[in-house]
Parts: C-alpha cells; sequence; structure tokens
C-alpha cells in the first residue's frame, strides 16, 4: 500500500512538472504567442489611448463651440488641432488592438503617426500666419481657458504613462504618440500665455508668433516618425 501510494505520489508529481513546464514554454518561449507582460502593457496602452482620444473630442467639441458662440477664431483653432490629435489616438487603438510584437501594426501606426504630425504643423502654421495678417486678438473666453488649464495638467500626465507602456512594448509609435501628446500641452501653454500677454502687455502677436515657432519641432517629429524614428526626449 505504500509502494502503490508513492508511486501515484510520483505520477502526480511528474503531472505537475510537466504542466509547469508546458504553460513556461507557451508562456515565453513559443514564436506566435504573447507574454503576459506584453499583454498588459498592450492592455494599459488601449486604456490610455482610449482616454486621450475622449479627452481629445471633448476638448474639440468643447472649444470649437465655444469659439463659435464667442466668435474666436483662436478658441476654433485649438478645438481644430484637438481633432487632428485624434488621429493618431486612432492609430494607435488600432495598432494596439493587435499582437503587442505585431511588426506590420507598428510599422503603419508608426506612419499614420507622424501624418498626424505634419498635419498638425501645417494647420498650426496656416492658423498662425492667418492671425498675424489679420492683427487678431486672442479670445478664448472663460470656457477656453478652462479647457486649455485642464490640458495643461492632463496631458502631460497621459503622455508620461504613455512613455512607460512605450518603453516596455518597445513601441516606437506610441513613443511617438507620447510626444504628439506633450505637444498639445504645450500648445495649451501657448495659448494662455498668448491670452496673458494680450491682456497684460498689449502683445496680441505672442499667441500666433509662438505657436509659429513651435511648427517646426512638431514638423521634425513628423518627418522622424514617416523615416521609423523617434525622439526620446
Amino acid at each position: 500500500m505504500i509502494r502503490t501510494g508513492f508511486r501515484e505520489w510520483r505520477h502526480a508529481a511528474n503531472r505537475l512538472r510537466r504542466g509547469f513546464w508546458y504553460r513556461f514554454a507557451v508562456k515565453c518561449c513559443a514564436p506566435t504567442g504573447e507574454r503576459e507582460d506584453g499583454r498588459e502593457a498592450r492592455g494599459l496602452g488601449l486604456r490610455l489611448e482610449w482616454a486621450t482620444l475622449g479627452w481629445n473630442v471633448i476638448e474639440a467639441v468643447v472649444a470649437v463651440w465655444a469659439g463659435v458662440a464667442a466668435a474666436s477664431i483662436a478658441l476654433v483653432g485649438f478645438g481644430l488641432d484637438s481633432v487632428i490629435e485624434c488621429l493618431s489616438g486612432a492609430a494607435l487603438i488600432w495598432r494596439l488592438s493587435g499582437h503587442a510584437a505585431d511588426e506590420r501594426r507598428e510599422r503603419v501606426a508608426l506612419r499614420m503617426v507622424g501624418w498626424s504630425f505634419l498635419i498638425l504643423a501645417a494647420y498650426v502654421a496656416f492658423d498662425a500666419v492667418g492671425a498675424l495678417i489679420r492683427h487678431e486678438e486672442p479670445d478664448a473666453g472663460l470656457p477656453g481657458i478652462v479647457i486649455a488649464s485642464l490640458s495643461l495638467v492632463v496631458m502631460p500626465l497621459l503622455a508620461r504613462a504613455k512613455r512607460g507602456v512605450a518603453r516596455r512594448m518597445a513601441s516606437a509609435a506610441m513613443t511617438a504618440d507620447a510626444r504628439q501628446t506633450d505637444i498639445c500641452a504645450y500648445l495649451s501653454a501657448i495659448l494662455l500665455v498668448g491670452l496673458a500677454l494680450n491682456a497684460t502687455l498689449g502683445w496680441r502677436w505672442g499667441d500666433p508668433v509662438a505657436a509659429l515657432l513651435m511648427t517646426p519641432i512638431i514638423a521634425r517629429e513628423g518627418v522622424m516618425a514617416l523615416r521609423g524614428k523617434t525622439c526620446s526626449c
């Protein structure tokens, strides 16, 4: 009876060991599998991108609505910036909906983010030059000031979290999208600084000039993304 019990125990131990090594091989060694850390990073990335997309939609709706109501071209332009930034978020959601190591999706998403950078750079330059030619005064109104101020808090937090996910996934597309989230915060700061300069010093040109100075930076990010490179800063 003791011998039979020992044999049963040994068989059970062998089954446990085989089960452990099988799970280990599937989790860590199978070429078509996805590691648990990759799945977790991809899930976190998806949540961050949906949060960014949702915020940009709210930002665009509020800014355009308030800008039309107040006849503020600066605020309407701020809302249209958010619409363009939604393109990058949508590209990343598509990228993260696939396997964490899907190189084809990674390349396509990085190019889509790159094009969204270039579209944003072109629009910012067009809007800034128009404001300078028309001698427009920056006027965002209370809703615009509130949404821009909130963006200064929300966007850097999202960008920092995205960079963490990008490092875990080794994703250039996610890194580029984090940079675009940073730029959204910079544009919010430019809007608020422009309002402050106009209110205190009468410098109506402060906002468009600052936006024009940002344009080469945005365009450079787009070109780098299209070349498959990203800035790690």
